[in-house]
């Protein structure tokens, strides 16, 4: 019989042990620690590398500089995340919550390469599955090949046999390795698949996709060294309940992490959005208390963005606070902000914010759009629906300078607005005749409200 080894792996960060331990010294959990058989003494199966000469150090001067060919594809908020296109010999991992669209996501773009051979390996649904899914989209491909397998020396094989141009790893969590004897999903499973599949990817110059379950959490399952090993790291996010979907990337080697893609979920797959500003503004009637548009950036794309809020008298003793797409901490800062400089008995009052769209923002740049939408409610005085606000607010009333604030005035010019607060301080260096807008300009709290309320 073959001698077999073992080791211990935390199950949140994937550290490695010899023995067992309660507590683990690289995360810090408690009770993680679990026994994976991790190497046979021989094993010829799994993905065998054809490179076997040894590799010599060169300088770095006599390396090739040239400029990758990325693979063109006609989903444009991809295109965008990833850089400009999908880099050959490329390891992308793409996570989100269960029922988001990640699957939906990845058979569309292998559906709509249709002039390159996709391979999409399926371990956790059937080929009647997919098909259903891909009729809904009414795409018709003749280059998409699927394959339901989760054993990788098997995959590889028809891998061979096909010779794809991209490959589709739907999911990571349920392929097996014959070199790890350990069950799918585990620790030294994921690590040693997805090993084999960059060894593929390197050395084939074929991009792979791989699709990932997260954590309770929302982080990605797994050890962590999944998330080093891969070029790209994109999160699929938004909430089920809603239609819209946010595609950003928190890891990308051949593009800026600044980029972030927006779908619409339809029946037959999704749209992208090519505006989503106007998707995350209320089409009204008339003006309403309590809300308020507020320039943001998400990434290197400007979105404007309706703040709502809700001041009512506190029934119980402890007035509630509470946000949705916002930091409940920010919040509570700047209704300290109002109730210490602007005078507002807020500390009787139950407060509750939401940002529009089900999308979550962490720009201190909407800042003073929270300010104005909660006196807005308090006050219940209309503000006027043709107008944008985009700065900050400091402890001590002042109205802060925000970073590019050109992009967030012509967007806001692009979309109608006829006037936007903003800093005067932002305003250094800015031509302000180029637009067409009307930009009003605050150094203090105190004054936006006696313009806006006053």
């Amino acid at each position: 019989m073959a001698k077999v080894k073992s080791a211990y792996f935390c199950q949140e960060c994937g550290h490695e042990s010899p023995k067992w331990v309660g507590k683990c010294p690289s995360c810090g959990q408690w009770n993680t620690f679990v026994e994976e058989v991790v190497a046979k003494e021989k094993s010829s199966s799994g993905y065998q590398s054809t490179n076997k000469r040894a590799n010599k150090p060169i300088a770095i001067q006599e390396v090739e500089s040239t400029n990758e060919a990325r693979i063109k594809v006609a989903d444009r908020e991809l295109s965008r995340v990833l850089g400009g296109g999908i880099v050959p010999g490329s390891l992308v991992l793409i996570g989100g919550e269960p029922g988001i669209g990640k699957s939906t996501l990845m058979l569309q773009i292998a559906l709509q390469l249709s002039n390159l051979k996709v391979l999409y390996v399926s371990g956790e649904e059937s080929a009647q599955q997919i098909k259903m899914r891909a009729d809904r989209m009414e795409h018709d491909s003749k280059n998409c090949f699927i394959l339901t397998e989760t054993h990788t020396a098997d995959i590889f094989r028809e891998v061979e046999a096909l010779g794809p141009d991209l490959l589709v790893i739907d999911s990571i969590q349920t392929l097996h390795s014959p070199k790890i004897e350990s069950a799918a999903g585990s620790v030294g499973q994921v690590k040693e698949c997805t090993a084999e599949l960059m060894r593929f990817a390197k050395e084939n110059k074929i991009p792979v996709f791989l699709i990932g379950h997260i954590t309770k959490d929302g982080a990605i399952a797994g050890p962590k060294v999944l998330e080093h090993m891969v070029d790209a790291v994109l999160q699929f996010e938004g909430d089920r309940h809603l239609t819209y979907r946010i595609l950003r990337t928190t890891k990308n080697r051949f593009g800026s992490t600044n980029e972030l893609g927006i779908y619409e979920m339809m029946q037959n797959g999704l749209r992208q959005v090519s505006n989503p500003s106007e998707i995350l503004i209320s089409q009204k009637d008339k003006d309403s208390s309590g809300t308020a548009i507020g320039a943001t950036l998400e990434g290197n794309r400007p979105l404007l963005i309706e703040i709502q809020a809700l001041v009512s008298a506190a029934t119980y003793g402890t007035p509630q606070r509470s946000a949705t797409g916002y930091d409940s901490k920010r919040l509570n800062m700047l209704l300290a902000v109002l109730e210490k400089r602007g005078g507002f008995r807020l500390g009787v009052q139950d407060v509750f914010l939401n940002i529009a769209g089900g999308v979550r923002v962490e720009d201190p740049a909407i800042d003073l759009a929270v300010c104005i939408a909660i006196i807005s409610s308090l006050e219940e005085i209309p503000l006027s629906s043709k107008t944008c606000v985009a700065a900050e607010v400091g402890l001590s009333g002042e109205i802060r300078a925000v970073n590019r604030i050109e992009n967030r005035i012509a967007e806001a010019e692009k979309l109608g607005f006829t006037e936007i607060l903003v800093s005067k301080f932002s305003m250094k260096g800015v031509d302000i005749s180029r637009y067409n807008i009307e930009i009003k300009t605050f150094s203090q709290l105190g004054e936006v409200v006696s313009y806006l309320f006053g």
